[in-house]
């Protein structure tokens, strides 16, 4: 694929993420992610012969990399576990804040919509979850609680970027970060 191929996939993708997480699955059109895009119609089904299960699911990937990389980078300036977890709860507030409090977590909508009835989207919203679980097991590591710590902040996160988004305030990260920072204790 040349650049202009990889750029038109890109701006699909981006397109595809930006509402996928906002809206969810089923308040994603192509036809939005077409006009979003700005790419043509037929590029939609070149890049992604699988339709909008594909370019879902790989939109959801691409998120849950991009979570990966800030979490990778929030490893590189904590000095404990405790630290980490709380920059991960501010960038994670920080970026749903700055979009108004339309974007939590870019895989937890599409996860409630669909893990049930489409294998697809299901893989990969298990595949990036699973991904987060070994980046905090990675950090927990010499614990012997690290397993079941790694799932117990992964689901307090979960339920307080959901708990933010409705209130449409950082206060349930706030309380999660300083009852995670306890469970570190």
């Amino acid at each position: 694929m040349g650049q202009k191929g990889a750029e038109t996939r890109d701006r699909l993708l981006d397109a595809a993420q930006g509402s996928v997480e906002a809206a969810g699955y089923f308040g994603t059109g192509l036809n939005q992610v077409i006009t979003a895009s700005g790419a043509p119609r037929g590029s939609l089904y070149f890049h992604f012969p699988g339709g909008k299960d594909q370019l879902v699911a790989e939109s959801i990937r691409r998120a849950g990399r991009a979570i990966d990389d800030a979490m990778g980078g929030l490893v590189d300036s904590s000095a404990s576990v405790a630290e980490f977890v709380d920059g991960m709860l501010r960038h994670l507030g920080d970026r749903l804040e700055e979009s108004g409090w339309r974007k939590g977590c870019p895989v937890a909508t599409v996860a409630l919509e669909t893990a049930a009835t489409n294998d697809l989207l299901q893989e990969a919203c298990s595949e990036v979850y699973g991904s987060w679980e070994a980046a905090l097991r990675t950090q927990l590591a010499g614990r012997p609680d690290a397993d079941d710590l790694a799932v117990t902040i992964l689901a307090l996160t979960e339920g307080a970027l959901l708990l933010a988004r409705a209130h449409r305030g950082r206060g349930p990260l706030d309380s999660v970060a300083r009852q995670i920072g306890a469970l570190l204790r």
